[in-house]
Order: C-alpha cells, then sequence, then structure tokens
C-alpha cells in the first residue's frame, strides 16, 4: 500500500491509512491526544513531481479520525536533499540535519505536536523536524508512522 502511496499517485491510500490508524489510537489506553497534527514536509520540487506529500495525505486521515486539526504549512523543507534510501543511519542523519525550518511559530507555540511521517527507517527525518519543532516555546512533540523499515 505504501508503495502505491508513493510511487503510484495514489494519494487516497494516504487518507485510508491515516483514519484507520487514527481509529487504532483512539482506542489505545496509552494514546495522549495532541492539540495539532503535522506531516513531515516534502521539499517543492518532490511536492511538485509527486503532485501531493505522502505523510500529508497520512496527516489528513489522522487529523479526521481524530478530530485533530491538521497544519501543513508552519513547518517546511526547503533545501534539496538526495534520497534516503541506500543510506547508512549516520548518512541518512546528516542528510536531513538542519534542513527544516518553522515558518510560522504562532500555530505551533505552546502546543502538543504529533509529527506525521510514512515510513520511519532510522528516525533521522521525525529527529530533524522535531529539532526544529522544540525550539519554539512550549511545544511538546510526538510521533507517528504507519511503518518501520529496517535499515
Amino acid at each position: 500500500m505504501l508503495h502505491q502511496l508513493k510511487y503510484n499517485h495514489r494519494p487516497d491510500i494516504g487518507v485510508f491509512l491515516g483514519r484507520q490508524f487514527g481509529y487504532e489510537l483512539k482506542r489505545s489506553p496509552v494514546f495522549i491526544k495532541p492539540d495539532l497534527i503535522i506531516p513531515v514536509p516534502l521539499h517543492r520540487r518532490k511536492m511538485r513531481s509527486r503532485g501531493y506529500n505522502q505523510s500529508e495525505m497520512i496527516a489528513r486521515g489522522l487529523s479526521e479520525a481524530l478530530s485533530i486539526p491538521f497544519d501543513a504549512q508552519s513547518l517546511r523543507k526547503p533545501a534539496v536533499t538526495s534520497t534516503q534510501t541506500r543510506k547508512s543511519r549516520f548518512e541518512r542523519w546528516v542528510n536531513v540535519s538542519g534542513k527544516f525550518e518553522i515558518i510560522c511559530s504562532g500555530p505551533v507555540a505552546g502546543r502538543h505536536v504529533l509529527l506525521v511521517d510514512d515510513v520511519v527507517t532510522t528516525g533521522a527525518t521525525l529527529e530533524a523536524c522535531a529539532e526544529v519543532l522544540l525550539k519554539v516555546p512550549g511545544v511538546k512533540v510526538s510521533v507517528a508512522a504507519v511503518a518501520w523499515a529496517r535499515e
């Protein structure tokens, strides 16, 4: 399903997966409801070529299922990075470290943010995004992904 979402122009699958994930989270006794959902952003060049951000589609589904607003504008990726595929843990960290920025901290400040990605391999991308978000006063970050992959 993730391959279809990312490479075969099926954003509907992302929304579906996010919705199902949200329904499962609602039933979890350890889930603490966040205030805001933020997807890991894509660089505008990747966004143009793919046509959508797969993490944003998952975030939309989560937002719908959990009745939590999502914000795809406050966090952005202004720098182009090479694909993380076939990189070591350290190479992935170097590739994304410092490559994200907050455009507007207002909607994020003082909130518990659920940062959403499609797949976690080493966590380097989520770490790079969380590092930036945590610089905003009062922000707490939780992370969610629909899949994990071995390195």
